[in-house]
């Protein structure tokens, strides 16, 4: 989409947004009710007259004490009495909220059934739901259902995994109630790719700008996202949280952690007691092991509301880093007994019991995760890496496969798929994962050392010597602190002394052999070399190399001495 074209007249978005926040609310929909609003109040420097508020239809007489009563009991969550008071009701308003009571008692009781492991019941398997699919289907296709129907139509489909009919249904939805964001954002769940959002009929309303920079997002093309989120933000929006909450979010999904965490911070600032995405930015502070900020951020959210599917995320994302995984579980588990629809909540459950060695736990939980949401490659690089434990290469090189489809610009899984190659002897393929790992930046630092380890194997010494090369040259500008970066190092500057010499190439040998002389690994390895370049320089020139024997001689004294007082030197893996 051209984003030239984003153009809103406010005073217009200002009446819908009204009228919207009014209908909705009449008909429980909160959550629509709560995002309509929070963009409602952004635009609060926008007034209009008496003459240009909405008229709200009044309700008519006919089935008003049913709706009425329906609805108090529908606020106080009495779904079924609710559903009662209206069963016999035929208009738009007492309909709605018969269906919709009805759908919520079901889901409801589910959630009430569960077990202790936190595994929601297959939904194409239960009666209640198929039989509220058949009463709703057959007022489709009479066509008596709203907008609003035809959204709860949708939902049942979806959930009825019937998700090519379901996207149908919502569009319908969004034809008939434009306002209806709830409608926009399953269809942006759901929708398959780019082409399909711009082949659909959508109706031409400023609510659309919202929806494709949201199913962007959801598709991971992140930087379109966030160039159609900054040009509403910029033309009048920067106070609404919830466009704040979606650019942070890009920024995570770019790996640009710094400026995710500012944004996070900016939005505390306006709303302090926001707890929407906040597991997000837990996520950035685990990631960056900043204790004390996340210490801080599970403090807070516990004191706004501890019984919120975001705090008990943050607060297992606390016990995580601490290295307390059974009561980080305890918290994803809480989580989910809240909301077992919660993606995030299955995906770092997955992730504790990787670290807590519990393979079979950690790849159901990867699977609910991506049976909420297909296009978590989180969850998919999770169950490639529980696989790769298992030492089962082709699921893993599967599961890898999905993870990279949906991440294609991301070294990290681009590198996974090479190592799932190379396990199962496809070395031209790893060869091209590895090099195109290298190409997008390689961002964990392991791409050039693997090719160049591949190439090694492969014989290919020149293609290896190479990639050696570069390896040490980009090591060598960067403060080596993990002993597994400095054993590769070292190995590498070894390699291409021994190279070097077999070419005859004396001084680069000798330039690699003594810096292996700095490590204690290869200091004994480093020693052999610089005897055997000496050797090798009689060969050539008898009378320089007497003075170079004795430099090394004396080269080799003054190390002793040096390195006797760095013998307890250790070197501790980094947690990434």
């Amino acid at each position: 989409m051209d984003t030239s074209d984003i153009k809103i007249d406010f005073k217009i978005m200002k009446y819908d947004l009204m009228r919207g926040i009014y209908e909705c609310s009449q008909r429980g929909l909160f959550h629509t009710v709560k995002w309509l609003s929070e963009i409602n109040y952004a635009l609060k420097h926008i007034k209009l007259f008496p003459e240009e508020l909405p008229r709200y239809s009044e309700d008519s007489e006919e089935e008003l004490e049913e709706f009425l009563i329906a609805k108090s009991y529908f606020d106080l969550k009495e779904y079924d009495r609710c559903a009662h008071f209206v069963r016999a009701c035929n208009k738009p308003k007492p309909r709605f909220l018969y269906f919709y009571a009805r759908y919520l008692s079901i889901e409801k009781k589910k959630l009430d059934n569960m077990t202790d492991t936190n595994c929601p019941p297959d939904p194409t398997k239960n009666e209640a739901l198929k039989d509220l699919c058949t009463e709703l289907k057959i007022d489709y296709y009479d066509n008596k259902l709203d907008g609003y129907c035809l959204y709860l139509y949708g939902i049942i489909l979806k959930k009825l995994d019937l998700s090519a009919l379901a996207i149908d249904v919502f569009i319908k939805a969004v034809k008939t109630e434009p306002i209806l964001w709830c409608a926009w954002y399953e269809l942006g769940k759901i929708i398959p790719d780019k082409n399909k959002i711009y082949s659909s009929q959508l109706p031409d309303h400023w609510i659309k700008y919202f929806f494709i920079a949201h199913t962007y997002l959801e598709q991971l093309n992140n930087d379109e996202s966030l160039q159609m989120y900054n040009i509403l933000y910029s033309m009048g929006l920067e106070n609404s949280t919830y466009i704040m909450s979606q650019i942070a979010l890009g920024h995570h999904n770019r790996r640009k952690l710094d400026e995710a965490i500012n944004m996070f911070k900016n939005i505390l600032a306006v709303d302090p007691y926001r707890l929407d995405n906040l597991d997000t930015y837990s996520n950035l502070l685990y990631v960056l092991e900043l204790k004390k900020d996340l210490a801080d951020l599970a403090h807070k959210v516990v004191n706004v509301d501890k019984y919120r599917v975001e705090t008990c995320c943050v607060i297992g994302n606390y016990y995580s880093l601490r290295s307390d995984h059974a009561k980080a579980v305890l918290y994803f588990r809480r989580a989910l007994k809240l909301n077992p629809q919660f993606l995030s909540a299955w995906t770092l459950m997955g992730h504790e019991f990787m670290e807590m060695k519990n393979t079979n736990a950690a790849i159901q939980s990867y699977r609910h995760a991506i049976e909420i949401n297909a296009r978590d490659y989180r969850a998919w690089y999770g169950l490639g890496q529980t696989y790769e434990i298992l030492k089962m290469p082709n699921y893993c090189l599967h599961y890898y496969k999905q993870a990279q489809q949906l991440k294609p610009n991301d070294s990290r899984m681009v590198i996974a798929l090479g190592e799932a190659y190379e396990k199962l002897d496809k070395t031209e393929n790893a060869l091209k994962c590895y090099y195109k790992a290298c190409n997008l930046g390689d961002v964990e630092g392991t791409a050039l050392i693997k090719l160049a380890k591949l190439y090694d194997k492969l014989n290919e010494t020149e293609n290896a010597a190479a990639a050696f090369t570069e390896f040490c040259l980009r090591e060598e500008d960067r403060d080596i602190k993990c002993f597994e970066d400095q054993a590769e190092f070292y190995s590498a500057l070894q390699y291409l002394a021994n190279y070097h010499l077999k070419k005859g190439e004396l001084d680069d040998a000798y330039t690699y052999a003594y810096k292996c002389m700095e490590c204690e690994e290869t200091k004994e390895q480093g020693k052999a070399l610089l005897k055997s370049i000496a050797a090798r320089r009689i060969e050539q020139e008898p009378a320089q190399a007497v003075v170079m024997s004795e430099t090394m001689a004396n080269i080799s004294i003054a190390n002793e001495e040096a390195s006797s007082s760095n013998m307890d030197i250790a070197f501790s893996p980094r947690t990434i």
